[in-house]
């Protein structure tokens, strides 16, 4: 019999469905008891559009595999960080022409500082592997994502934020 967990796990992320939840860190915790199943995800930022779809999807699959007492849970705690994206979801990210994130930035407990500039990050080509890149757009096609273009292939490239 194939166990809840297994079945969340294979749930994609309707924005980049090259990833499983999993591979992003979304999929928090899968919990199965006495035939209920309590899932919990945690968004990428406050008030991602997506987790309205990432919600049903995981209902659907679930109920789709024979588990018919389905509860999805938002866990905003601890926030997600680009570092829980897995290695096998950065090379996916890679190999389907977007730029994964690097580490995260490193903050202390308390208060986030503000900061009036983007963060300067080296981020890689996914196409030729340069680092010769530039920042054209803070904002791709979604707010996780930053548009860029190599300076060496002068091909464009997404590029998965580090938060």
């Amino acid at each position: 019999m194939v166990t809840a967990a297994a079945v969340a796990a294979t749930v994609t992320d309707p924005e980049l469905p090259m990833l499983t939840l999993a591979d992003l860190g979304v999929l928090r915790s899968v919990a199965e008891s006495d035939g209920r199943v309590v899932v919990a995800i945690t968004p990428t930022y406050t008030g991602c559009p997506a987790m309205d779809t990432m919600r049903d999807d995981l209902e659907h699959a679930l109920l789709a595999a024979g588990f018919d007492d389905v509860e999805i849970r938002t866990q905003l705690s601890p926030a997600w960080t680009s570092d829980w994206i897995s290695a096998a979801g950065r090379h996916k990210l890679a190999s389907a022409g977007i730029a994964p994130p690097g580490a995260a930035p490193q903050r202390s407990p308390g208060p986030i500082p503000l900061t009036l500039s983007a963060p300067v990050s080296r981020v890689r080509c996914p196409h030729c592997g340069s680092a010769d890149t530039e920042e054209q757009s803070r904002f791709g096609a979604t707010a996780c994502k930053a548009l860029r273009r190599c300076r060496a292939c002068l091909e464009p490239f997404e590029h998965v934020k580090e938060i």
